[in-house]
């Protein structure tokens, strides 16, 4: 009988656990999580924050269903180490797990800012279920925030103080928000859609240090010009540091993150990674990259637990991800790898719709669209199918993109 163990009950780590149950019947399957609850959504923990959800939709797999599936959850539980020799994972209580494949998907930990009282009561970060429950209280009673993080979670908080009528100000390093991926023009709509909320962008800024009470809790933050800005709390979103500590004294590759090929496997035999924290050898790209999206994360999950029931490169990853945001009146979403084109196409269409789309080698690896969603779909299939049409980029920019129009890839 296969035992198989997997660090990290996230969506990967879950999704892997449910495909190896189904692959391999009568194998042992063991899921060791530090977190004190079962797999939630963190995709709507944002929405618990802003006041819109209470807790039980959030939840994805109660206990029970881990016992229907006859897997081991071990919550609340350390891991302090792997012993890749004797294969064996152990934990912060002694004890020591004998494993046959090991799956690591541990994601990461908010990224502290190394400045003066960033660890100060009042200070959040936006990862864990936990996390969104703290952000909720303080901003039910907040007048005041600020925020930190010019990027994708960042501006989940400021979504949280429009919900929960907190002022906010956005203190950016830059001139915009998200800039390596959208220019001023459509960084522009975001703002808009911030100041709508009571949130208000402040560029070239950042924090310097925060100011605390005599009880130690934060009241203001002061950026590198001197500026001065007061809050009853604060919000920081400037990334992860991956949780592979546990990982130091393997042969285990990392490179920010663990590298992986497109099976999901390590440098080490039998050890797999999955999840936010893998540099994975991206097929459509050709060279490595990585992605933080949930819908990558569950399908890296996946092919990780066929391979490593099949016992040998049974499927290959290969996924064009995208990531949404719903905090305004316009949709937003992000797919491929919009920050990595070596040449951009942009058109803005009204005040609330832009599509950016980028280009690298000629061919589309990723994009942004604003308002507009519709061309999701055929832009994806262009970066699947690798075609070259850097070339026509007014047709990609056209109002209702039709693949018809472009012309034949033979006659490029």
């Amino acid at each position: 009988m296969t035992e198989y163990v997997i660090i990290g009950d996230g969506i990967a780590g879950s999704s892997a656990a449910e495909t190896l149950r189904e692959e391999d019947p009568d194998s042992s399957i063991t899921v060791i999580t530090d977190e004190g609850e079962p797999l939630y959504n963190r995709i709507l923990i944002k929405e618990h924050a802003k006041g819109k959800l209470p807790e039980a939709p959030i939840a994805i797999h109660e206990e029970e269903w881990y016992v229907d599936r006859d897997i081991d959850l071990s919550l609340d539980t350390h891991v302090t180490g792997v012993d890749v020799d004797e294969r064996l994972v152990l934990t912060h209580d002694g004890e020591e797990i004998p494993y046959d494949k090991l799956l690591v998907a541990t994601g990461g930990t908010p990224t502290q800012l190394p400045v003066p009282n960033s660890d100060a009561e009042g200070i959040h970060h936006f990862w864990t279920f936990q996390d969104a429950r703290r952000i909720r209280e303080s901003a039910e009673n907040a007048e005041r925030a600020v925020i930190v993080g010019a990027g994708l979670l960042g501006i989940d908080f400021a979504a949280v103080c429009g919900s929960q009528g907190v002022e906010g100000k956005y203190l950016m390093r830059g001139d915009r928000w998200w800039r390596y991926a959208l220019s001023g023009e459509g960084a522009e709509i975001m703002h808009e859609g911030m100041r709508e909320k009571g949130v208000e962008p402040v560029f070239d800024s950042g924090v310097d240090r925060f100011e605390v009470d005599d009880d130690g809790r934060v009241t203001a933050a002061v950026d590198p010009n001197g500026d001065r800005y007061e809050c009853d709390w604060a919000g920081v979103a400037i990334g992860l540091t991956f949780n592979t500590e546990f990982l130091r004294g393997t042969d285990v590759e990392e490179e920010n993150g663990i590298v992986v090929d497109e099976y999901m496997r390590t440098s080490v035999d039998d050890v797999y990674a999955a999840g936010d924290l893998t540099q994975f050898h991206d097929v459509l790209l050709g060279e490595r990259a990585q992605n933080g999206s949930w819908g990558s994360a569950k399908e890296q999950g996946r092919v990780a637990g066929v391979n490593m029931a099949a016992d040998d490169a049974a499927e290959v990853f290969e996924w064009v991800s995208s990531y949404s945001i719903t905090h305004f009146d316009f949709p937003f979403l992000s797919f491929g790898h919009p920050t990595l084109g070596d040449e951009h196409a942009e058109r803005k269409y009204s005040e609330t719709e832009w599509r950016r789309i980028a280009f690298k080698d000629g061919k589309v690896v990723g994009g942004v669209l604003i308002g507009d969603l519709s061309p999701q779909s055929k832009l994806k299939q262009l970066m699947r199918e690798g075609r070259s049409v850097a070339d026509q980029k007014e047709v990609l920019l056209e109002p209702r993109v039709d693949l018809d129009d472009l012309a034949p890839a033979q006659e490029q």
